[in-house]
């Protein structure tokens, strides 16, 4: 069954913590409680100042949670910074139980999806040797999500390099269908896909269904933002800031569940989720900030 449909015209939608990288969480939270939404996405890892450190315990998680739940918010989604792509095998060694150590954190918080990235090698230079790797690598971390109740998903991420301002996108296995197709084949039924498909258009700008018909089954976690042309490459906007036609889109999704605003700007960060939030309802869905 669809998630949205022309006679459902309703959209669950929680707020992302990119736009947030820079503020403590207790910031997000708040702005969230003050937006309206009642279901938030947080970080983990030690790269940014939302995101909870490695070294976050159960009573840490227990106050996050306590503090989210007298706003009336749930932390239902969790991300992890990875890359089960790189080529060092001791790395990729470090990286495989970084991220374990993430699944551990995530459970203190309860959550029950964990995006992850399949990794930022361009796919023109990934070997049979680094496809496999990339396979056994969520097998193991998916073991241990399974152990705790955490459905993976896989964000549809090509490799970005900025240059003057502006993000270049590099077509990577996660964005490029060919792989796709191999990943919905050969990776676990239960693993499911971030769809993202503002970084899909930026890889892919003349594909106007941004892959959606090969994972579309496979969707369980979907990030919505765009990305808009700009010098030869791209900078990060609100939904009806660029071209991606959501108004055609969104229908054709599977995913009936709630759907992350993701603005990555800092400057405007709360008028973009708000410009973000007005083009859903320009294109006639009821939102339903759950």
């Amino acid at each position: 069954m669809m998630g949205l449909t022309t006679g459902q015209k309703t959209i669950a939608v929680g707020c992302g913590w990119w736009g947030f990288r820079e503020r403590a969480f207790v910031t997000h939270l708040d702005s969230c409680a003050a937006n309206g939404f009642r279901t938030l996405e947080i970080g983990i890892g030690d790269e940014f100042a939302a995101t909870f450190p490695m070294n976050t315990d159960q009573q840490q998680a227990a106050e996050a949670i306590a503090a989210a739940t007298a706003a009336d918010i749930k932390l239902s989604f969790a991300t992890a910074e990875n890359d089960f792509s790189l080529a060092d095998p001791q790395a990729h060694r470090r990286m495989v139980a970084h991220v374990l150590a993430v699944i551990d954190i995530a459970r203190l918080f309860g959550v029950s999806h964990l995006r992850l990235f399949a990794g930022f090698t361009p796919a023109k230079e990934v070997t049979a040797r680094l496809y496999e790797q990339v396979i056994d690598a969520f097998q193991i971390v998916n073991e241990r999500c399974m152990e705790h109740g955490i459905a993976i998903s896989i964000e549809t991420h090509g490799k970005i390099t900025w240059k003057g301002g502006v993000a270049l996108h590099e077509n990577t296995i996660s964005t490029d269908p060919h792989y796709l197709e191999r990943l919905v084949r050969d990776l676990p039924a239960n693993i499911g896909f971030n769809y993202d498909p503002g970084n899909i258009k930026a890889v892919w700008p003349e594909e106007p269904d941004c892959w959606v018909s090969i994972i579309n089954e496979r969707i369980n976690y979907c990030h919505l933002k765009d990305w808009v042309a700009r010098d030869g490459g791209w900078v990060a906007g609100a939904i009806g800031d660029g071209t991606l036609d959501y108004g055609t889109l969104l229908p054709k999704i599977a995913f009936d569940g709630t759907y992350l605003i993701e603005y990555e700007p800092l400057s405007d960060l709360e008028d973009g989720i708000r410009r973000s939030l007005t083009h859903l309802e320009q294109l006639g869905y009821r939102i339903n900030l759950k």
